[in-house]
């Protein structure tokens, strides 16, 4: 029996990416396969990194959850250790570059997500955001 294949870090990482976006707008996996013409088991597939999302389809994707592609791609490390940096365009300068994953807790990151979305007050969402920016330099020290 052939060992079952690993899905790319890459793609587990856009995927969690589109699971964050979706949370934070508060739509489900029903609602997102809806718009997109698949079942909520596909989503879930993109979601967990075991389906690749294509070029096309991940276009489709961001107009959806209102984001530019590069956002799928934010804090995406390569395997060297460096952050991967995303163009303006939303492509990775070395295409050639092999990425990994920062696992870290991806369902704190979801419930963080949704409760800042709750958040009315836009200059107490850029408090928050410039403490998070700041103890994670504090940490890099």
């Amino acid at each position: 029996m052939a060992p079952r294949k690993q899905p790319n870090p890459i793609d587990i990482h856009v995927g969690s990416r589109l699971k964050l976006r979706r949370t934070m707008l508060g739509m489900t996996q029903e609602k997102l396969g809806d718009k997109l013409g698949v079942t909520f088991q596909q989503v879930q597939k993109y979601e967990k990194g075991a389906n690749r999302i294509g070029a096309s389809r991940l276009q489709e994707i961001s107009q959806i959850l209102d984001v530019p592609v590069s956002f799928f791609f934010e804090d995406a490390i390569q395997a060297d250790g460096g952050a991967a940096r995303v163009s303006e365009f939303g492509f990775a300068d070395d295409g050639a570059a092999s990425f990994e994953v920062s696992r870290g807790s991806v369902s704190e990151a979801h419930a963080l997500a949704r409760a800042f979305s709750q958040i009315e007050d836009a200059r107490i969402r850029r408090r928050i955001i410039d403490l998070v920016e700041t103890l994670a330099d504090a940490r890099r020290m």
